[in-house]
């Protein structure tokens, strides 16, 4: 059987404006977003690139990451996705090249996001 997995995400413009999500699907969820499908928001400020994300074993923590990271201040998100992404890369770019459709893109998983602080 295979295992579900669920991911919570930052997708980004070109002038940086950010959008939080939380999907079971990363690779279908930013399709859509790159394609301006079921989200207003990505679509109007293109925010078409993949600039963060993190893996979940459950969906209560992958929620639960979202939440956090949606009340952070900009600074805080910024500095969260240069930790890792200093170049802002789309992080999906390659997709399709390097993993197939039956692997999860690769990220660590973790069943607890840290602490509630802002």
């Amino acid at each position: 059987m295979r295992r579900t997995y669920y991911y919570t995400y930052i997708m980004s413009s070109r002038t940086k404006v950010l959008y939080i999500g939380m999907t079971n699907n990363l690779e279908r969820r930013v399709q859509q977003h790159k394609e301006g499908k079921h989200d207003s928001f990505t679509k109007e400020y293109r925010c078409h690139h993949l600039v963060w994300f993190e893996r979940y074993a459950t969906p209560t923590s992958a929620i639960a990451r979202e939440k956090q990271l949606k009340g952070w201040r900009r600074a805080r998100k910024l500095a969260l996705i240069e930790q890792e992404n200093l170049e802002w890369q789309d992080l999906s770019k390659d997709w399709g090249k390097s993993f197939g459709a039956n692997q999860p893109p690769p990220a660590v998983t973790t069943d607890v996001p840290p602490p509630m602080s802002s």
